[in-house]
């Protein structure tokens, strides 16, 4: 076999030529083969096709498949391929799949009448309507399946691959073991044996490792640039798509997936089921910001988190200084922000906005006591009858800035940064996870802090981060903020970056870029010499080098006393916006918006007048695009729209 990666599917599809029953089907993107075959047979081809100079099966190899799997019923078991003797009705090897588990099946002959063996994979669940690329790699008792370049599961099994298993007057067949009960039923795209070697390193290089490529057979891959006569291009198979050009047409059930293009507009719709959707639009370019409301608050605003309920519409929460009043929430009504509800806070810090199944939650992070002396930070459910949020759990927490919430692997957790204890910076914030029995938040993990005033999470294809800013350690601000990895059911140090009283990340994509800015707030260090200004200070953007897997710095912009980032885009542009909040002198400082210019990171386009600027939102309506920052330093926030062209 020489050890070149041989392509099983492309044998099934020489030269391009469907066997009957394939189709070819685009989802997300990606191209992949679905088998509808009544006659599993035809799905097939001789072992000899691939082992040409040997007639024994690898004893050691890698199984290299990347598919999309459809939800399947409890008991019922898929056929991913098999090699099976002519004579023999058992599997020589083979992969299956059934709900949340992974069977490889390979026959041993070291007793007279020979068995087969499965090794199971529990807990893997693929039924998620994406696509996912597997390698398993097998060599004598160990058996190891890494699914989108995560962390490999590893089995160690009884009985060992078999040294020789003859392979003589055998055939594979894709999708079954020759019989129409077991036929795969999702899409197929790669399925390549790689012999002798773990194919995880080659494989794992790419940022999309859910369709991580080795081999993949050429009716699956990019259309031809151009077509060889005058006629429309056309895959090598059937196609069912339809483009109706002229005035617009009905969209019912009946057009569903079929396109209409507009000539006068040069717009390309398609159709949902009930309504033309764009596909083509043009870009729109932001030309300038303009003031569009003065939104006036209870108090100074800390933060602001904006957020949709489903069928009941747009709001934002301010996280106010003082109680009474309290923070409050608002309704987008009309094109402008109005009052909704108002919620006892005691000097909030943020609120996040988070949903778990059906159920929706606003949690707010407070920094002092109650009246009576309690310090909670709260989390309130969305009532669907009341049509307002109510007290649904309250958490200790140690003057809290923040709460991230996310998602791992199907579970839920609540992520609070407490910043101080009495005069203690250094103490540790909490990692809650969601139980769903109990239907509350019980604490998992604590992570050591100093004088915390972020969380933000984040993933990397099947990689969870999560980093903290660390601002102050009782002594001084030059100190490191820490970026955690999820391994083996916690978080774990990834990687340290000095800081300088950091009080935000943010991270952001471009392309296939990943970057995470740091706001650094002001220079401190009780054992030096104090600086000409506390506050002018560089702010960095990082950028993921994966060869060195860490964050390397890619651009330092000067800020003052940044205590925010936020990331948004106009058409295919990018920006970034700082909140600015003292230079030193006054609390009147220009807030500035960012451009990416490529080659030359991001270059300031837009100075925006804040006073205490301390958090930004960027959001999106029907009527267009807006920013909102709030201002630490009066009860006045602004909505602020992005002018385009």
């Amino acid at each position: 076999t020489d050890l070149r990666p041989l392509d099983i599917l492309s044998e099934v599809v020489p030269a391009g030529r469907l066997a009957h029953g394939m189709r070819v089907f685009q989802v997300q993107g990606v191209h992949g083969f679905q088998l509808t075959t009544s006659r599993p047979r035809a799905l097939g081809f001789p072992a000899s096709r691939l082992f040409i100079h040997c007639d024994c099966f690898p004893e050691e190899f890698s199984i290299i498949v990347t598919l999309r799997v459809l939800s399947i019923p409890a008991k019922r078991n898929e056929y991913v391929f098999t090699l099976m003797a002519e004579e023999n009705p058992s599997v020589l090897v083979g992969l299956r799949y059934a709900p949340n588990k992974l069977h490889f099946i390979f026959w041993s002959q070291e007793r007279a009448s020979g068995w087969q063996t499965h090794v199971t994979f529990p807990n893997v669940s693929l039924s998620d309507n994406q696509w996912h690329t597997l390698i398993l790699a097998v060599s004598g008792q160990s058996f190891s399946l890494t699914v989108d370049c995560s962390v490999p599961k590893d089995v160690v099994a009884e009985t060992p691959f078999p040294a020789s298993l003859s392979v003589k007057r055998a055939s594979f067949y894709l999708g079954n073991r020759r019989r129409r009960k077991g036929m795969f039923t999702g899409l197929l795209r790669q399925l390549v044996l790689l012999p002798g070697a773990d194919a995880t390193p080659r494989i794992c290089t790419a940022m999309n490792f859910k369709v991580a490529t080795l081999s993949v057979p050429t009716v699956l891959q990019d259309l031809p640039a151009k077509p060889t006569s005058n006629e429309v291009l056309k895959y090598p198979y059937e196609t069912d798509t339809k483009v109706t050009l002229g005035s617009r047409p009905p969209c019912t059930k009946q057009e569903k997936a079929q396109f209409w293009f507009n000539a006068s507009q040069r717009g390309l719709y398609l159709c949902n089921g009930s309504a033309w959707i764009s596909m083509l639009e043009v870009k729109q370019r932001l030309d300038y910001v303009e003031e569009y409301q003065n939104l006036v608050t209870n108090s100074e605003t800390m933060g602001v988190e904006v957020f949709t309920i489903p069928e009941v519409g747009l709001f934002t929460a301010t996280a106010n200084r003082y109680t009474p009043p309290g923070s409050a929430i608002y309704k987008w009504t009309d094109g402008k922000f109005v009052p909704y509800q108002n919620i006892p806070t005691y000097q909030a810090q943020s609120w996040k906005y988070f949903t778990i199944g059906k159920k929706i939650f606003l949690a707010v992070a407070n920094f002092e006591q109650n009246d009576r002396g309690q310090e909670f930070s709260v989390i309130y459910k969305w009532s669907h009858r009341k049509e307002k949020f109510i007290t649904y759990q309250r958490i200790t927490t140690h003057s809290a800035r923040d709460w991230e919430a996310f998602v791992i692997e199907g579970e839920a957790f609540l992520a609070v940064v407490n910043h101080r204890k009495g005069n203690n910076h250094n103490i540790d914030s909490v990692i809650y996870r969601w139980n769903p029995r109990t239907g509350l938040f019980e604490t998992n993990q604590t992570i050591p802090t100093s004088g915390a005033y972020d969380w933000e999470f984040f993933t990397i294809g099947p990689y969870s981060f999560l980093a903290v800013a660390n601002t102050f350690n009782g002594t001084s601000t030059k100190i490191y903020s820490h970026i955690y990895i999820w391994l083996s059911g916690s978080f774990q140090l990834f990687q340290s970056i000095l800081t300088f009283g950091a009080a935000d990340w943010e991270v952001f994509r471009i392309g296939d870029r990943v970057f995470l800015a740091v706001a650094n707030s002001h220079s401190y260090d009780s054992g030096m010499p104090a600086p000409s200004n506390f506050y002018a200070i560089n702010s960095s953007i990082y950028e993921l080098n994966i060869t060195a897997q860490m964050f390397v710095k890619f651009q330092d912009l000067l800020t003052y006393s940044a205590l925010d980032w936020e990331f948004f885009s106009v058409g295919d542009d990018s920006f970034l916006v700082v909140a600015n909040s003292f230079d030193g002198f006054t609390f009147s400082v220009n807030s500035i918006i960012y451009r990416w210019q490529g080659y030359e990171g991001f270059v300031a386009a837009h100075h925006l007048p804040t006073v205490g600027c301390r958090d930004w939102e960027a959001f999106h309506t029907a009527e267009g695009s807006y920013l909102l920052y709030s201002s630490a330093k009066e009860p006045l926030s602004k909505v602020l729209k992005l002018k385009t062209t």
